[in-house]
């Protein structure tokens, strides 16, 4: 009987099964069953997301089989990557486009004797260790999460950082960091490529440089990048003149509020009037290893705050090029818009690193290891933010959208006992249950539920669906 149960426990996580399979089900290891194991691994990081593999595999053979997978040389994850960045291009082929933000983070492990395959993390003085990462999140044009689109891995040298200088500064683009946000860039442009989808990405200061710019520039895509600092442009007639003094030129396209969040110590909170500015300019690009200039023709849109700035405190500045087309204010309110999804992926940084997934505390002690497990939990991450956001932009669509059924009728009789009304909740309507699961109280402040009190409800519920599941199968 025992060996019975434990067979339909094995067999009853159909449903995230399924969802694991639209994942990583295009994957090709090499095996069938390494495939397999795969989709079977990611089901159960969805049912019980944690760093540590031990938490989440409960049987003594799924959790040597997961170690076998991990450590296993014939386990590429480019290959896991390449699957789960067509699955995601595929769910946006009926998008109009999607916002691409890419961003780089880190992986921190505990390594305190510097005897595993890890690298240096941070700046050279702290002393941490583990491993780089450039991702590249797909988000609907209303803000939610859709999946990756790439996740570019590295382990820094052991050799530290030449200074910063003009040495630094000429090396070539193979011997930079640089080259992984072109790869990332490149890996996410090509999978949408293939499914036909118009991407937009969005881009950081630390983008803002002459390879990255070009590299996007030669895409099919739409990008938006956020200066670093005033540049040259080039003016008709080949006159030079700084991008802000040209800017303050410029007569106002037009003004909008923005709410002002609070941060202790560096802002108050505030209405910000922020006034907009467009200019078609060409940019003076300087190749530094041989002085050679390019040119590139973009639109800048500056949002600057100006007239509601508290004293001691610095305007809001936002500082835009973009090669999508901008002839009125809506279209620069776009391009602003755009760029604000960039926030969304450093919102994913967090559930996936710290938050339920909880990527750093995993005790694997290789390299290789962690880069497959944390693109595994990397996808679970996506999964919690996408039903956050989707309570927020979708409320109103039916929770099957993103919930199983087994996953909706335990929140229906977790909150309602016995006897739970019939109709289908709303998305908004079953992240509210499952917040209120996870211990969520922030319902008296009107603020809405976050990442992490969604996350501890889905450990609620899955076992709970789990329970529900293997009771139609036994006939009960």
């Amino acid at each position: 009987m025992r060996q019975r149960l434990a067979e339909m426990l094995e067999d009853s996580c159909d449903d995230l099964l399924k969802w694991s399979a639209r994942q990583f089900g295009g994957v090709e290891l090499g095996d069938t069953r390494r495939n397999a194991r795969l989709v079977q691994m990611g089901a159960c990081a969805c049912a019980r997301p944690n760093g540590k593999v031990a938490a989440v595999f409960k049987e003594n053979r799924d959790l040597q089989a997961a170690y076998d997978f991990l450590e296993s040389e014939l386990v590429e994850v480019e290959e896991i990557v390449g699957s789960m960045a067509a699955a995601t291009a595929q769910s946006c082929r009926s998008l109009s486009h999607v916002f691409v933000p890419v961003d780089g983070t880190s992986v921190t492990v505990v390594d305190n004797e510097d005897a595993h395959d890890f690298g240096r993390i941070g700046s050279d003085s702290q002393g941490a260790r583990g491993l780089k990462v450039i991702d590249a999140l797909a988000v609907d044009p209303d803000g939610t999460p859709v999946g990756l689109l790439g996740l570019t891995w590295w382990v820094r040298s052991e050799q530290q950082s030449p200074p910063r200088g003009s040495a630094r500064q000429k090396r070539p683009v193979e011997e930079k960091e640089t080259r992984y946000w072109l790869q990332t860039v490149q890996h996410a442009s090509r999978a949408l490529h293939e499914q036909g989808v118009r991407g937009w990405f969005q881009i950081d200061r630390e983008g803002d440089g002459r390879d990255v710019l070009l590299e996007l520039a030669g895409s099919e895509h739409w990008w938006t990048v956020r200066g670093n600092a005033d540049r040259s442009i080039e003016l008709e007639g080949g006159d030079k003149e700084m991008l802000r003094a040209e800017l303050s030129r410029q007569s106002i396209a037009g003004t909008y509020d923005l709410d002002v969040v609070a941060r202790a110590g560096k802002r108050r909170a505030r209405k910000a009037r922020m006034a907009v500015r467009v200019a078609q300019v060409v940019l003076r690009l300087r190749d530094r290893k041989t002085s050679a200039i390019t040119r590139l023709s973009v639109t800048a849109v500056w949002a600057r705050e100006e007239g509601t700035t508290p004293a001691g405190e610095d305007p809001l500045d936002w500082l835009l090029y973009t090669n999508r087309p901008v002839a009125s204010l809506d279209d620069a309110r776009q391009v602003i818009l755009g760029y604000a999804m960039r926030w969304r992926v450093e919102e994913f940084h967090r559930t996936w690193k710290r938050g339920d997934a909880d990527v750093e505390s995993t005790q694997l002690r290789s390299a290789s290891a962690v880069q497959i497990w944390a693109t595994i939990l990397a996808t679970v991450a996506v999964r919690i933010e996408r039903l956050k956001r989707l309570a927020r932009t979708h409320g109103e669509l039916p929770a099957s959208v993103d919930f199983s059924p087994y996953e909706i009728k335990a929140l229906k009789l977790l909150k309602f006992g016995a006897h739970p009304p019939q109709p289908e909740p709303t998305v908004a309507e079953a992240v509210a249950w499952l917040a209120e699961m996870g211990g969520f109280a922030g319902k008296y402040s009107g603020k809405p539920p976050g990442a992490t009190v969604l996350g501890r409800g889905l450990r609620y519920l899955r076992p709970a669906a789990q329970l529900l599941e293997i009771q139609e199968m036994s006939g009960k």
